[in-house]
């Protein structure tokens, strides 16, 4: 930095001299180096020189073109003089130097001029963010601020649990702000920023407390389900309300015909439950799940409190399904019941009851149980058997009694033949057969074409009709002739091949026939 202020002086005290000496003035020519920046309650240093400058020669440190700075003004037998100031908020400015000789040679100049900005160093540095403690919701637009009390000239740094912010997908930084587009839960951590000015190759910062950034997921849509248990001669239902995702905590109430009926704060899990009233057969009316938090609220499906016992017919069906091959792969049973709003459902193999753990979790209706043979879905309603054999011949029948009360009777269907052997498959029948839908164009196309056919055969039977009857007449034409015509003479020879022909005519009113011979 020195050799370049030096290089810059002597550039500008070679200019001076080129101009004194083309000009042929006596004019002394000021040169002025020094800093264009210095930081508040520093020390700056402006130099004048006035090259071949007859001593002593005045020099004067001059602000804004009009004042002379306090101790600017000095007399010297040098060429040069150092002019250094205090830094203060006052000092920013443009400043020149004056040279004056004095007699006989006399004679003045101006030098060039250095505008001086002072840098502010930051101080109380701190990271901001709307609201604060910083919360953001998967999804939304956030940023985070980087503010100082004091400082000018600054630029920012900004830390993600402590390494520095590069510019990515993930961030942006735009001035003092730290932009986050689309927040997810990779933006969860600690923040902090850096607020820093430079002067020449001197730095001065100020770095922020880290500040937690808690990133929440909206809360779903609430689901809703009645769970019933028999509690001595009566029934007590328990409604169950829950979200698959949200952040905790979020309030639960129940809605029993639009009234609330009962409301939880869940700080653990994203679920509640509410005791109900049930009388079995009666209509208890109609009930919804409400869950809220500071931005959202949603409400769940209605459901309607009415439990029946489990009674009337039930029925077996069975149904096969055949792979893409068109062989058969397992076989579909369904256990149908009358009525019953919680049945709990048992199957029974050649009246012996299946393994216990082919029986899927009641609490997780979604996810089918299963065996190495056996399989079942929708509360063990429907049993599927998934390898077929001799082994799995025989006679299925499904029970099935409410799943509250485990004394309570049960409903049994009739038994059902299952039948497969290593030989003899069943065949697919229409109702079990793989049907492959028709679409409307296809519907068309087929009716359009047995129209088509129909026209054709009709068509050709009139052409028929036509040249038959045609063929017919051609045959009779030539042998019309008046009644009263003499009969045709006989000729004297007759081929052996000859036929005769006999045709009827109508000559007179007594239907006379007459027989021509050819």
């Amino acid at each position: 930095m020195k050799i370049l202020r030096t290089l810059k002086f002597l550039l500008i005290w070679a200019l001076a001299n080129l101009l004194t000496n083309t000009n042929g003035t006596a004019s002394l020519q000021a040169v002025l180096t020094g800093p264009d920046m210095a930081f508040l309650r520093s020390r700056v240093t402006f130099r004048c020189v006035a090259p071949s400058a007859a001593p002593p020669v005045t020099f004067e440190l001059v602000k804004d073109g009009e004042d002379v700075v306090d101790g600017g003004r000095v007399s010297l037998r040098n060429e040069s003089v150092a002019f250094s100031l205090k830094v203060t908020a006052s000092t920013e400015g443009s400043y020149h130097c004056t040279a004056t000789a004095s007699a006989p040679a006399g004679g003045s100049g101006r030098s060039n001029s250095i505008q001086l900005s002072v840098v502010t160093p930051p101080q109380n540095t701190r990271v901001t963010s709307e609201p604060f403690p910083p919360v953001a919701y998967e999804g939304s637009r956030f940023s985070l601020g980087c503010s100082v009390a004091a400082g000018s000239h600054l630029s920012y740094t900004w830390f993600f649990n402590r390494t520095e912010v590069k510019p990515s997908a993930l961030f942006r930084p735009r001035g003092n702000e730290l932009v986050m587009d689309k927040v997810s839960p990779q933006h969860a951590g600690y923040y902090s920023c850096m607020a820093w000015s430079m002067v020449q190759d001197t730095k001065r910062y100020s770095s922020s407390m880290a500040v937690q950034l808690t990133v929440k997921v909206y809360v779903s849509k609430p689901r809703i389900s009645l769970s019933i248990t028999k509690e001595g001669s009566g029934y007590l239902g328990k409604v169950a309300c829950w979200s698959s995702q949200g952040t905790l905590p979020v309030n639960f109430s129940l809605l029993l015909d639009n009234r609330q009926a009962g409301s939880i704060t869940s700080t653990e899990s994203l679920a509640a439950w509410f005791p109900v009233p049930i009388v079995l057969g009666r209509d208890m009316g109609v009930v919804r799940c409400h869950v809220a938090n500071e931005v959202q609220e949603l409400t769940s499906e209605p459901l309607t409190l009415v439990v029946v016992p489990v009674g009337g017919e039930v029925m077996v069906d069975v149904e096969y399904l055949y792979g893409a091959d068109s062989e058969l792969a397992a076989a579909r049973l369904r256990c149908r019941l009358s009525r019953g709003t919680f049945p709990h459902v048992s199957w029974f193999f050649n009246d012996d009851p299946l393994p216990p753990e082919v029986h899927e979790d009641a609490h997780n209706h979604s996810r089918p149980a299963s065996s190495s043979m056996y399989a079942t879905a929708d509360q063990s309603r429907t049993l599927f058997l998934t390898q077929l054999g001799p082994k799995e011949s025989g006679y299925y029948r499904c029970k099935v009694r409410d799943n509250y009360d485990a004394a309570g009777a049960w409903v049994e269907s009739a038994a059902v033949l299952v039948q497969v052997t290593d030989t003899v498959i069943p065949a697919a029948t229409p109702e079990t057969a793989p049907k492959v839908p028709l679409t409307t164009i296809e519907i068309l196309s087929i009716t359009f074409c047995c129209f088509l056919l129909l026209l054709l055969a009709v068509g050709m039977c009139c052409i028929y009709r036509m040249f038959d009857h045609k063929r017919a007449r051609s045959y009779v034409a030539p042998y019309h002739y008046r009644s009263d015509a003499h009969p045709l003479s006989r000729p004297a020879r007759q081929s052996a091949h000859r036929e005769n022909y006999s045709f009827s005519t109508e000559s007179d009113p007594h239907n006379q026939t007459e027989e021509v011979t050819v």
